[in-house]
Protein backbone atom coordinates (compact mmCIF):
# COMPACT_ATOMS: atom_id res chain seq x y z
CA UNK A 1 0.00 0.00 0.00
CA UNK A 2 1.21 3.53 -0.73
CA UNK A 3 2.35 5.50 2.29
CA UNK A 4 1.88 9.28 1.99
CA UNK A 5 4.82 11.25 3.34
CA UNK A 6 3.60 14.12 5.48
CA UNK A 7 5.14 16.99 7.36
CA UNK A 8 4.44 16.22 11.00
CA UNK A 9 5.04 19.83 12.05
CA UNK A 10 6.07 20.39 15.62
CA UNK A 11 6.31 16.67 16.37
CA UNK A 12 9.55 16.54 14.40
CA UNK A 13 12.67 17.61 16.29
CA UNK A 14 16.12 18.48 14.97
CA UNK A 15 18.01 15.32 14.08
CA UNK A 16 20.33 15.92 17.05
CA UNK A 17 17.63 15.29 19.62
CA UNK A 18 14.93 12.84 20.63
CA UNK A 19 11.60 13.91 22.10
CA UNK A 20 9.58 12.01 24.68
CA UNK A 21 5.86 12.68 24.38
CA UNK A 22 4.74 10.53 27.28
CA UNK A 23 3.83 11.91 30.70
CA UNK A 24 6.55 13.95 32.35
CA UNK A 25 9.03 16.43 30.94
CA UNK A 26 10.55 16.01 27.48
CA UNK A 27 13.85 14.13 27.39
CA UNK A 28 16.55 15.28 25.00
CA UNK A 29 19.46 13.11 23.96
CA UNK A 30 22.38 14.14 21.84
CA UNK A 31 22.65 11.59 19.04
CA UNK A 32 26.41 12.02 18.97
CA UNK A 33 26.58 10.29 22.38
CA UNK A 34 25.04 7.08 21.03
CA UNK A 35 27.51 4.27 20.31
CA UNK A 36 26.53 2.73 16.97
CA UNK A 37 28.68 -0.41 16.56
CA UNK A 38 30.15 -1.05 13.13
CA UNK A 39 28.72 -4.56 13.29
CA UNK A 40 26.18 -6.20 15.59
CA UNK A 41 26.53 -6.57 19.35
CA UNK A 42 26.96 -9.97 21.00
CA UNK A 43 23.41 -11.14 21.70
CA UNK A 44 24.14 -12.85 25.04
CA UNK A 45 25.81 -9.73 26.43
CA UNK A 46 22.68 -7.61 26.11
CA UNK A 47 19.63 -9.87 25.79
CA UNK A 48 17.79 -12.84 27.25
CA UNK A 49 16.42 -15.44 24.83
CA UNK A 50 12.87 -14.13 24.90
CA UNK A 51 10.81 -11.44 23.17
CA UNK A 52 9.76 -8.09 24.61
CA UNK A 53 6.59 -6.60 23.10
CA UNK A 54 5.75 -2.97 23.66
CA UNK A 55 2.12 -2.14 22.90
CA UNK A 56 1.19 1.49 22.37
CA UNK A 57 -1.61 3.73 21.17
CA UNK A 58 -0.96 5.73 18.01
CA UNK A 59 -3.27 8.75 17.75
CA UNK A 60 -3.46 11.58 15.26
CA UNK A 61 -4.94 13.04 12.12
CA UNK A 62 -3.62 14.06 8.70
CA UNK A 63 -1.02 16.46 10.09
CA UNK A 64 0.02 15.20 13.53
CA UNK A 65 0.48 12.07 15.62
CA UNK A 66 0.97 11.17 19.29
CA UNK A 67 1.98 8.02 21.20
CA UNK A 68 1.08 6.53 24.57
CA UNK A 69 2.43 3.28 25.99
CA UNK A 70 -0.19 0.62 26.76
CA UNK A 71 1.84 -2.26 28.16
CA UNK A 72 5.19 -4.06 27.97
CA UNK A 73 4.90 -7.87 28.02
CA UNK A 74 6.69 -11.06 27.12
CA UNK A 75 5.91 -12.38 23.64
CA UNK A 76 7.52 -15.80 23.99
CA UNK A 77 10.92 -17.07 22.87
CA UNK A 78 12.95 -14.73 20.64
CA UNK A 79 12.35 -15.94 17.04
CA UNK A 80 14.67 -13.58 15.16
CA UNK A 81 18.32 -13.69 14.27
CA UNK A 82 20.81 -13.38 17.14
CA UNK A 83 23.48 -11.99 14.86
CA UNK A 84 21.60 -9.57 12.57
CA UNK A 85 20.32 -7.22 15.25
CA UNK A 86 20.82 -3.81 13.64
CA UNK A 87 18.61 -3.23 10.61
CA UNK A 88 20.77 -2.09 7.69
CA UNK A 89 17.90 -2.32 5.17
CA UNK A 90 16.06 0.72 6.58
CA UNK A 91 12.74 -0.14 4.94
CA UNK A 92 9.29 0.94 6.09
CA UNK A 93 7.60 4.21 6.94
CA UNK A 94 8.67 3.96 10.59
CA UNK A 95 11.80 2.74 12.35
CA UNK A 96 12.80 2.12 15.95
CA UNK A 97 16.11 1.94 17.81
CA UNK A 98 16.71 0.13 21.08
CA UNK A 99 19.57 1.77 22.98
CA UNK A 100 21.01 0.43 26.24
CA UNK A 101 20.65 3.33 28.66
CA UNK A 102 23.78 2.66 30.72
CA UNK A 103 26.29 2.36 27.87
CA UNK A 104 24.27 4.35 25.28
CA UNK A 105 24.88 1.51 22.81
CA UNK A 106 22.55 0.80 19.90
CA UNK A 107 21.67 -2.87 20.41
CA UNK A 108 18.68 -3.43 18.11
CA UNK A 109 16.71 -1.69 15.35
CA UNK A 110 14.00 -2.47 12.83
CA UNK A 111 11.89 -0.76 10.18
CA UNK A 112 8.14 -1.23 9.93
CA UNK A 113 4.93 0.26 8.56
CA UNK A 114 1.55 0.57 10.25
CA UNK A 115 -2.18 0.88 9.75
CA UNK A 116 -2.02 4.41 11.17
CA UNK A 117 0.56 5.33 8.54
CA UNK A 118 -1.78 4.15 5.80
CA UNK A 119 -4.85 5.72 7.38
CA UNK A 120 -3.06 9.07 7.61
CA UNK A 121 -2.87 9.20 3.81
CA UNK A 122 -6.64 8.78 3.37
CA UNK A 123 -9.36 11.39 3.29
CA UNK A 124 -10.64 10.06 6.63
CA UNK A 125 -7.59 11.56 8.34
CA UNK A 126 -8.48 15.00 7.01
CA UNK A 127 -11.81 14.88 8.83
CA UNK A 128 -10.64 14.14 12.37
CA UNK A 129 -8.46 12.11 14.71
CA UNK A 130 -8.33 8.36 15.24
CA UNK A 131 -6.41 5.93 17.44
CA UNK A 132 -4.80 2.62 16.49
CA UNK A 133 -3.25 -0.01 18.73
CA UNK A 134 0.25 -1.06 17.60
CA UNK A 135 3.23 -3.11 18.76
CA UNK A 136 6.97 -3.34 18.29
CA UNK A 137 8.94 -6.45 19.24
CA UNK A 138 12.62 -6.92 20.09
CA UNK A 139 14.85 -9.23 22.17
CA UNK A 140 14.36 -8.94 25.93
CA UNK A 141 17.06 -6.56 27.21
CA UNK A 142 18.98 -7.37 30.39
CA UNK A 143 19.21 -3.71 31.42
CA UNK A 144 17.07 -0.57 30.97
CA UNK A 145 16.80 0.66 27.41
CA UNK A 146 15.69 3.74 25.52
CA UNK A 147 13.29 2.97 22.67
CA UNK A 148 13.36 5.66 20.00
CA UNK A 149 10.63 5.79 17.34
CA UNK A 150 11.36 7.50 14.01
CA UNK A 151 9.36 8.40 10.94
CA UNK A 152 10.32 9.44 7.44
CA UNK A 153 10.36 13.19 6.93
CA UNK A 154 9.44 14.90 3.62
CA UNK A 155 12.89 13.99 2.27
CA UNK A 156 12.25 10.31 3.16
CA UNK A 157 14.92 10.40 5.88
CA UNK A 158 14.15 8.87 9.28
CA UNK A 159 13.68 11.46 12.01
CA UNK A 160 12.93 10.88 15.69
CA UNK A 161 9.38 11.62 16.83
CA UNK A 162 9.06 9.85 20.20
CA UNK A 163 10.99 7.92 22.82
CA UNK A 164 10.38 6.12 26.07
CA UNK A 165 12.50 4.24 28.59
CA UNK A 166 11.84 0.62 29.53
CA UNK A 167 13.29 -1.00 32.64
CA UNK A 168 12.87 -4.80 32.31
CA UNK A 169 12.89 -5.14 36.12
CA UNK A 170 10.03 -2.65 36.58
CA UNK A 171 6.79 -3.86 38.13
CA UNK A 172 5.05 -2.40 35.07
CA UNK A 173 6.87 -4.84 32.76
CA UNK A 174 5.27 -8.30 32.69
CA UNK A 175 7.77 -11.12 31.95
CA UNK A 176 5.14 -13.91 32.06
CA UNK A 177 4.50 -15.81 28.86
CA UNK A 178 0.98 -16.56 27.67
CA UNK A 179 -0.02 -20.17 28.22
CA UNK A 180 -0.97 -21.63 24.81
CA UNK A 181 -4.68 -22.42 24.62
CA UNK A 182 -5.08 -22.94 20.86
CA UNK A 183 -4.29 -25.97 18.73
CA UNK A 184 -1.04 -25.52 16.81
CA UNK A 185 -0.38 -27.24 13.48
CA UNK A 186 3.19 -27.65 12.29
CA UNK A 187 3.29 -27.24 8.51
CA UNK A 188 7.02 -26.88 7.82
CA UNK A 189 10.04 -27.01 10.13
CA UNK A 190 13.64 -26.70 9.03
CA UNK A 191 15.58 -25.68 12.10
CA UNK A 192 15.97 -23.29 15.06
CA UNK A 193 13.87 -20.13 14.86
CA UNK A 194 16.93 -17.90 15.29
CA UNK A 195 18.29 -19.23 11.99
CA UNK A 196 15.05 -19.38 10.00
CA UNK A 197 12.20 -17.19 8.82
CA UNK A 198 9.25 -18.14 11.01
CA UNK A 199 5.77 -17.61 9.54
CA UNK A 200 2.62 -18.07 11.59
CA UNK A 201 -0.74 -18.61 9.87
CA UNK A 202 -3.92 -17.59 11.69
CA UNK A 203 -7.48 -17.95 10.48
CA UNK A 204 -10.59 -15.84 10.93
CA UNK A 205 -14.18 -16.71 10.09
CA UNK A 206 -13.61 -20.47 10.31
CA UNK A 207 -16.27 -22.13 12.46
CA UNK A 208 -15.51 -24.99 14.82
CA UNK A 209 -16.79 -27.41 12.17
CA UNK A 210 -14.40 -25.86 9.61
CA UNK A 211 -11.09 -26.46 11.36
CA UNK A 212 -10.14 -29.16 8.89
CA UNK A 213 -10.84 -26.67 6.11
CA UNK A 214 -8.56 -24.15 7.81
CA UNK A 215 -5.76 -26.70 8.03
CA UNK A 216 -6.20 -27.63 4.38
CA UNK A 217 -6.31 -23.96 3.32
CA UNK A 218 -3.12 -23.29 5.26
CA UNK A 219 -1.35 -26.23 3.62
CA UNK A 220 -2.67 -25.33 0.15
CA UNK A 221 -1.55 -21.72 0.30
CA UNK A 222 1.78 -22.71 1.84
CA UNK A 223 2.33 -24.94 -1.19
CA UNK A 224 1.53 -21.96 -3.44
CA UNK A 225 4.08 -19.82 -1.65
CA UNK A 226 6.74 -22.52 -1.93
CA UNK A 227 6.17 -22.73 -5.69
CA UNK A 228 7.22 -19.09 -6.21
CA UNK A 229 10.76 -17.69 -6.10
CA UNK A 230 12.50 -16.79 -3.90
CA UNK A 231 10.51 -19.02 -1.52
CA UNK A 232 10.85 -22.07 -3.77
CA UNK A 233 14.63 -22.22 -3.68
CA UNK A 234 14.65 -20.86 -0.12
CA UNK A 235 12.25 -23.45 1.31
CA UNK A 236 14.90 -24.69 3.75
CA UNK A 237 15.03 -21.19 5.29
CA UNK A 238 11.39 -21.32 6.42
CA UNK A 239 9.45 -22.60 9.40
CA UNK A 240 5.65 -22.39 9.07
CA UNK A 241 3.06 -23.03 11.78
CA UNK A 242 -0.71 -22.54 11.92
CA UNK A 243 -2.83 -21.66 14.96
CA UNK A 244 -6.50 -22.62 15.05
CA UNK A 245 -8.99 -19.97 16.24
CA UNK A 246 -12.51 -21.37 15.72
CA UNK A 247 -15.37 -18.90 15.34
CA UNK A 248 -19.02 -19.19 16.28
CA UNK A 249 -20.04 -18.90 12.64
CA UNK A 250 -18.52 -18.98 9.17
CA UNK A 251 -17.27 -15.82 7.44
CA UNK A 252 -16.14 -12.35 8.51
CA UNK A 253 -17.51 -8.80 8.58
CA UNK A 254 -18.36 -7.22 5.19
CA UNK A 255 -20.01 -3.83 5.79
CA UNK A 256 -20.41 -2.70 2.16
CA UNK A 257 -22.88 -5.48 1.24
CA UNK A 258 -24.43 -5.28 4.72
CA UNK A 259 -23.00 -8.53 6.16
CA UNK A 260 -22.06 -7.89 9.78
CA UNK A 261 -20.26 -10.44 11.98
CA UNK A 262 -18.08 -10.67 15.10
CA UNK A 263 -15.11 -13.03 14.80
CA UNK A 264 -12.15 -14.02 17.02
CA UNK A 265 -9.64 -11.79 15.18
CA UNK A 266 -12.15 -9.08 14.13
CA UNK A 267 -11.07 -9.10 10.49
CA UNK A 268 -13.26 -6.87 8.33
CA UNK A 269 -13.51 -5.93 4.68
CA UNK A 270 -14.17 -2.30 3.75
CA UNK A 271 -11.11 -0.83 5.46
CA UNK A 272 -10.64 2.85 4.50
CA UNK A 273 -13.88 2.48 2.51
CA UNK A 274 -12.25 0.04 0.05
CA UNK A 275 -14.50 -2.99 -0.37
CA UNK A 276 -11.66 -5.39 -1.07
CA UNK A 277 -9.27 -4.16 1.67
CA UNK A 278 -9.45 -6.52 4.68
CA UNK A 279 -7.60 -5.90 7.94
CA UNK A 280 -8.13 -6.20 11.67
CA UNK A 281 -7.72 -3.37 14.16
CA UNK A 282 -7.68 -5.79 17.13
CA UNK A 283 -3.90 -5.80 17.39
CA UNK A 284 -3.67 -7.03 20.97
CA UNK A 285 -5.79 -10.13 20.37
CA UNK A 286 -3.89 -11.04 17.22
CA UNK A 287 -0.51 -10.53 18.90
CA UNK A 288 -1.47 -12.57 21.96
CA UNK A 289 -2.57 -15.51 19.84
CA UNK A 290 0.43 -15.32 17.51
CA UNK A 291 2.80 -15.29 20.50
CA UNK A 292 1.93 -18.91 21.21
CA UNK A 293 4.53 -19.83 18.57
CA UNK A 294 7.78 -18.20 17.42
CA UNK A 295 7.07 -15.88 14.49
CA UNK A 296 8.70 -13.20 12.35
CA UNK A 297 5.85 -12.77 9.86
CA UNK A 298 2.12 -13.39 10.07
CA UNK A 299 -0.56 -14.49 7.58
CA UNK A 300 -4.27 -14.31 8.39
CA UNK A 301 -6.50 -16.51 6.21
CA UNK A 302 -10.02 -15.15 5.76
CA UNK A 303 -12.71 -17.80 5.31
CA UNK A 304 -14.40 -15.93 2.47
CA UNK A 305 -14.81 -16.16 -1.29
CA UNK A 306 -15.05 -12.37 -1.71
CA UNK A 307 -11.89 -11.02 -3.32
CA UNK A 308 -9.77 -9.22 -0.73
CA UNK A 309 -6.71 -9.02 1.45
CA UNK A 310 -3.96 -6.73 2.61
CA UNK A 311 -0.30 -6.59 3.51
CA UNK A 312 1.68 -4.15 5.67
CA UNK A 313 5.44 -4.30 6.15
CA UNK A 314 6.34 -6.15 9.37
CA UNK A 315 2.69 -6.28 10.51
CA UNK A 316 0.74 -9.04 8.73
CA UNK A 317 -0.78 -10.33 5.48
CA UNK A 318 -4.47 -11.12 4.97
CA UNK A 319 -5.96 -13.18 2.14
CA UNK A 320 -9.44 -14.40 1.21
CA UNK A 321 -8.78 -18.13 1.10
CA UNK A 322 -11.65 -19.21 -1.16
CA UNK A 323 -11.30 -16.66 -3.94
CA UNK A 324 -10.18 -17.92 -7.34
CA UNK A 325 -7.21 -15.54 -7.10
CA UNK A 326 -6.17 -16.48 -3.55
CA UNK A 327 -2.84 -17.76 -4.87
CA UNK A 328 -2.07 -14.33 -6.30
CA UNK A 329 -3.31 -12.48 -3.22
CA UNK A 330 -1.13 -14.33 -0.69
CA UNK A 331 2.05 -13.97 -2.74
CA UNK A 332 1.38 -10.33 -3.65
CA UNK A 333 0.49 -9.30 -0.10
CA UNK A 334 3.52 -11.11 1.34
CA UNK A 335 5.54 -8.94 -1.03
CA UNK A 336 4.27 -5.95 0.98
CA UNK A 337 4.52 -7.63 4.39
CA UNK A 338 7.93 -9.27 4.08
CA UNK A 339 9.71 -7.19 1.47
CA UNK A 340 8.21 -3.70 1.92
CA UNK A 341 7.44 -3.79 -1.80
CA UNK A 342 5.23 -1.06 -3.24
CA UNK A 343 2.21 -1.72 -5.40
CA UNK A 344 3.22 -1.15 -9.01
CA UNK A 345 -0.29 -0.80 -10.46
CA UNK A 346 -1.97 2.57 -10.92
CA UNK A 347 -5.27 2.03 -12.74
CA UNK A 348 -7.06 0.34 -9.83
CA UNK A 349 -9.18 2.25 -7.33
CA UNK A 350 -7.37 2.90 -4.08
CA UNK A 351 -8.08 4.98 -0.98
CA UNK A 352 -4.85 6.95 -1.08
CA UNK A 353 -4.22 10.37 -2.52
CA UNK A 354 -1.54 10.33 -5.26
CA UNK A 355 1.26 12.72 -4.41
CA UNK A 356 3.45 14.86 -6.63
CA UNK A 357 6.80 13.09 -6.88
CA UNK A 358 9.61 15.29 -5.57
CA UNK A 359 11.91 12.80 -3.79
CA UNK A 360 13.07 9.27 -4.46
CA UNK A 361 10.63 6.71 -2.97
CA UNK A 362 12.05 4.51 -0.21
CA UNK A 363 10.40 1.32 -1.52
CA UNK A 364 12.95 -0.97 -3.24
CA UNK A 365 10.87 -1.56 -6.40
CA UNK A 366 9.83 1.99 -7.33
CA UNK A 367 11.90 4.95 -8.54
CA UNK A 368 11.26 8.57 -9.49
CA UNK A 369 14.26 8.26 -11.84
CA UNK A 370 15.73 11.49 -10.51
CA UNK A 371 19.27 10.14 -10.93
CA UNK A 372 19.57 7.74 -13.88
CA UNK A 373 23.26 7.09 -13.21
CA UNK A 374 22.56 5.77 -9.71
CA UNK A 375 19.36 3.79 -10.21
CA UNK A 376 18.72 1.69 -7.10
CA UNK A 377 18.54 -1.55 -9.12
CA UNK A 378 21.39 -0.66 -11.49
CA UNK A 379 23.31 -3.83 -10.50
CA UNK A 380 20.73 -6.12 -12.19
CA UNK A 381 20.34 -4.08 -15.40
CA UNK A 382 21.83 -5.01 -18.73
CA UNK A 383 24.02 -2.35 -20.40
CA UNK A 384 22.24 -0.50 -23.17
CA UNK A 385 18.72 -0.70 -21.72
CA UNK A 386 17.18 2.77 -22.24
CA UNK A 387 15.94 4.82 -19.29
CA UNK A 388 13.04 5.43 -19.17
CA UNK A 389 12.32 2.11 -20.87
CA UNK A 390 9.80 2.41 -23.72
CA UNK A 391 6.61 0.35 -23.75
CA UNK A 392 3.12 0.69 -25.21
CA UNK A 393 1.82 2.45 -22.11
CA UNK A 394 -0.99 4.46 -23.69
CA UNK A 395 -2.80 1.39 -25.07
CA UNK A 396 -2.26 -0.60 -21.88
CA UNK A 397 -3.53 2.24 -19.67
CA UNK A 398 -6.65 2.69 -21.76
CA UNK A 399 -7.43 -1.00 -21.30
CA UNK A 400 -6.64 -0.87 -17.57
CA UNK A 401 -9.00 2.01 -16.87
CA UNK A 402 -11.73 0.30 -18.88
CA UNK A 403 -11.36 -2.81 -16.70
CA UNK A 404 -11.51 -0.69 -13.56
CA UNK A 405 -14.79 0.94 -14.64
CA UNK A 406 -16.25 -2.47 -15.36
CA UNK A 407 -15.04 -3.71 -11.98
CA UNK A 408 -16.70 -0.80 -10.18
CA UNK A 409 -19.94 -1.46 -12.07
CA UNK A 410 -19.94 -5.13 -11.08
CA UNK A 411 -19.42 -4.23 -7.42
CA UNK A 412 -22.28 -1.72 -7.49
CA UNK A 413 -24.54 -4.30 -9.13
CA UNK A 414 -23.57 -6.81 -6.39
CA UNK A 415 -23.03 -9.59 -8.89
CA UNK A 416 -21.85 -13.00 -7.63
CA UNK A 417 -18.11 -13.24 -6.95
CA UNK A 418 -17.75 -15.49 -10.00
CA UNK A 419 -18.52 -12.46 -12.16
CA UNK A 420 -15.55 -10.58 -10.73
CA UNK A 421 -13.33 -13.63 -11.14
CA UNK A 422 -14.33 -13.91 -14.80
CA UNK A 423 -13.38 -10.25 -15.30
CA UNK A 424 -9.95 -10.79 -13.77
CA UNK A 425 -9.39 -13.89 -15.92
CA UNK A 426 -10.27 -11.94 -19.04
CA UNK A 427 -7.97 -9.14 -17.93
CA UNK A 428 -5.05 -11.54 -17.51
CA UNK A 429 -5.50 -12.98 -21.00
CA UNK A 430 -5.52 -9.52 -22.59
CA UNK A 431 -2.45 -8.46 -20.58
CA UNK A 432 -0.58 -11.51 -21.85
CA UNK A 433 -1.29 -10.40 -25.40
CA UNK A 434 -0.05 -6.89 -24.68
CA UNK A 435 3.17 -8.07 -23.03
CA UNK A 436 4.05 -10.68 -25.65
CA UNK A 437 4.84 -8.04 -28.28
CA UNK A 438 6.91 -5.73 -26.06
CA UNK A 439 10.60 -5.38 -27.02
CA UNK A 440 11.86 -5.03 -23.43
CA UNK A 441 9.40 -7.41 -21.76
CA UNK A 442 12.18 -9.48 -20.14
CA UNK A 443 14.57 -6.63 -19.35
CA UNK A 444 15.16 -4.69 -16.16
CA UNK A 445 14.80 -0.98 -16.77
CA UNK A 446 12.46 1.80 -15.68
CA UNK A 447 8.89 1.43 -16.96
CA UNK A 448 6.67 4.44 -16.27
CA UNK A 449 3.63 3.88 -14.09
CA UNK A 450 3.86 2.58 -10.50
CA UNK A 451 2.65 3.00 -6.92
CA UNK A 452 -0.80 4.36 -7.90
CA UNK A 453 0.89 7.04 -10.02
CA UNK A 454 0.42 7.05 -13.80
CA UNK A 455 3.26 9.44 -14.54
CA UNK A 456 6.54 10.22 -12.78
CA UNK A 457 7.13 6.90 -11.01
CA UNK A 458 8.73 3.84 -12.59
CA UNK A 459 8.80 0.09 -11.90
CA UNK A 460 11.79 -2.22 -12.61
CA UNK A 461 10.27 -4.57 -15.20
CA UNK A 462 7.32 -4.54 -17.56
CA UNK A 463 5.47 -7.11 -15.47
CA UNK A 464 5.59 -8.41 -11.89
CA UNK A 465 3.12 -9.78 -9.36
CA UNK A 466 3.24 -6.33 -7.74
CA UNK A 467 1.83 -4.95 -11.03
CA UNK A 468 -0.55 -7.59 -12.42
CA UNK A 469 -1.98 -10.89 -11.18
CA UNK A 470 0.72 -12.97 -12.87
CA UNK A 471 2.26 -14.97 -10.02
CA UNK A 472 5.93 -14.13 -10.43
CA UNK A 473 8.18 -11.53 -8.83
CA UNK A 474 10.36 -9.46 -11.13
CA UNK A 475 14.12 -9.71 -10.67
CA UNK A 476 14.30 -6.63 -8.46
CA UNK A 477 11.44 -7.68 -6.16
CA UNK A 478 12.88 -11.17 -5.86
CA UNK A 479 16.29 -9.78 -4.93
CA UNK A 480 14.70 -7.50 -2.32
CA UNK A 481 12.89 -10.43 -0.70
CA UNK A 482 16.08 -12.47 -0.68
CA UNK A 483 17.82 -9.63 1.15
CA UNK A 484 15.11 -9.59 3.84
CA UNK A 485 15.27 -13.39 4.24
CA UNK A 486 19.04 -13.15 4.69
CA UNK A 487 18.52 -10.69 7.56
CA UNK A 488 16.57 -13.37 9.48
CA UNK A 489 18.65 -16.43 8.61
CA UNK A 490 22.27 -15.29 9.02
Amino acid sequence: MQLKTLLIGLLFLPVTAYLQILTGPATYIDETTIDVPAGNVVFENFFLDKTMRMDFYHTGNATEEHFTTDQVVSDGVWPGSKTQLVDRLELGQYFFDVIESETKTLIYSRGFSSIFGEWQSTTEADKGSSTFHESIRFPWPKKPVLVVLKKRNPENKFQAIWNTTIDPSSRQVNPADITPTHKIDLILENGPSSQKVDIVILGDGYSTAEMEKFRNDAKRLTAVLLSVEPFKSGKSDLNIRAIETPAAQSGVNKPHPGVFKRTPLSVSYGIFDSERYALTFDNKTVRNIASEVPYDFMVILINEKTYGGGGIYNLYTTVSADNKFADYIIVHELGHHMGALADEYYTSSVSYEAQKVTVEPWEPNVTALLDKDNLKWKSVMEPGTPLPTPWNKEVFDKFGYKIQKERDSLRKAKVPESGMEDLFTRQLKQENQFFSSEKYKDKVGAFEGANYTQFGLYRPQLDCIMYTRHIKFCKVCRKSLETVIDEYTH
